[in-house]
């Protein structure tokens, strides 16, 4: 078993990546994990979308 793990800072290029992958790969997936984290850094807030990819 293996993983993969994604880290965009907007969702829809999270999205695309993942897509990407799926479409690269021929393995077995066997679930895909979604996060999202916030913070704010001299009041401007940013966004972290990752995704953890179980595969065989």
């Amino acid at each position: 078993m293996k993983v993969k793990v994604i880290d965009e800072s907007h969702e829809k290029d999270l999205e695309e990546s993942i897509n990407l992958f799926l479409e690269q790969t021929d393995k077995e997936i066997i679930d895909i994990k979604f996060q999202t984290a916030v913070s704010i850094d001299h009041e401007e807030q940013i966004y972290c979308f990752s995704a953890l990819i179980i595969y065989k």
